[in-house]
């Protein structure tokens, strides 16, 4: 099995090779026959090659790979599209169609938390909604017509709509039979509305998951109220986006929220940190992988799944698990959660908890 690697920016190298010591020792310890290929992108793709990311990168990810890996971006410090600045992340949910962004949120007990007894995933749909890079088939969907004057266009389509709800209906009855759908139709009468509606008729194939509806804001203080009531979430992608990093730093930490994007009609997937590239402590060892490290144990497993091959699935599993067990001791954390390991003992501290759960079997 093929898997590409994007370091990219910022933290991205560091959390990326504690994440690959992970997987090279579940490699072995599963046999998984893994190959890593590992591809430049960022701003080390645009010093080498004038663009952030290469089309022919795509090309290769879409023909030739199995799955994705990619590191953190810093893209709000990338210059204009023009000048070579393209958003890697939406190069790969745009290019690859990677339409369902896959986020869990748990507390743990033994981690100090803002939400007891969360256990939740946000099923957010990537390749659409309020984001002007990637709404318009030619052109962005935000313009000036005047410097006083600043528009964007918020794109929600039926085809988009029907097939992140499906997915999410799919989840749940793997999980708690819960579907909660977040919106604003109250406000986004059509756009909103066509989503609410597109969740409905899914719904009616699925009658033995309970569904909910709530508008975002009164979600947004729910999550905080009560995390423990919801198991799947659906959402467009910009609330998505938003509830996600809220449910995750209720959960503990940012740092700990796992991230696939995935299309389960083709069958590809990229796993990515779910926060950002944090380049003020770039290249000092104290990032956290977690998030990265999780992410490549959720690809394991979806991937798994979708091919019905138990030992990718039990990978997924046993590096979830690892990362369990190392957190668990204040000793062993990273600082963001008191700590004081830094980022590459934290991944061999992962590898070596896989390595002892073989042994105990």
């Amino acid at each position: 099995m093929k898997l590409m690697v994007l370091p990219c920016d910022g933290i991205g190298p560091e959390i990326m090779a504690a994440t690959l010591d992970v997987l090279n020792v579940a490699n072995d310890r599963f046999d998984l026959d893994l190959s890593f290929h590992e591809e430049e992108s960022g701003f080390t793709s645009l010093k080498n090659h004038g663009i952030t990311l290469r089309e022919e990168v795509l090309d290769r990810a879409r023909t030739q790979f199995d799955g994705v890996i990619l590191g953190t971006q810093s893209h709000m410090d990338y210059p204009p599209v023009a000048e070579g600045g393209r958003n890697v992340s939406a190069g790969f949910r745009i290019g690859l169609d990677l339409y369902a962004n896959v986020r869990p949120a748990r507390s743990r007990s033994f981690l100090e938390n803002k939400a007891n007894g969360m256990d939740l995933v946000i099923m957010r749909e990537a390749t659409e909604g309020f984001y002007p890079d990637r709404n318009m088939f030619k052109g962005v969907g935000e313009m000036m017509p005047d410097p006083d004057m600043a528009l964007s266009v918020r794109k929600i389509t039926r085809h988009g709509s029907m097939r992140i709800c499906r997915e999410a209906f799919k989840l749940a009855m793997q999980r708690g039979r819960r579907v909660a759908a977040i919106h604003k139709a109250n406000s986004f009468l059509m756009t909103d509305g066509l989503f609410l509606e597109c969740f409905r008729e899914v719904s009616k194939d699925f009658p033995d998951v309970e569904t909910e509806e709530l508008i975002v804001d009164a979600f947004a203080a729910l999550l905080v109220r009560q995390p423990e009531k919801y198991d799947v979430v659906v959402a467009t992608n910009f609330y998505g986006d938003i509830l996600s990093d809220l449910a995750s730093e209720l959960s503990g930490s940012l740092g700990l929220a796992g991230s696939i994007n995935a299309n389960a009609e083709t069958g590809l997937c990229c796993a990515q940190a779910q926060h950002g590239s944090a380049p003020d402590i770039a290249g000092q060892n104290v990032a956290n992988p977690t998030s990265l490290i999780l992410s490549a144990a959720m690809m394991l497993t979806w991937l798994g799944e979708q091919r019905g091959i138990e030992k990718l699935m039990d990978a997924g599993g046993a590096i979830t698990d690892a990362v369990d067990a190392v957190i668990d001791d204040p000793a062993k954390r990273t600082r963001d959660l008191g700590g004081t390991v830094n980022t590459d003992s934290f991944g061999s501290l992962v590898a070596d908890a896989i390595s002892k759960q073989a042994v105990a079997a």
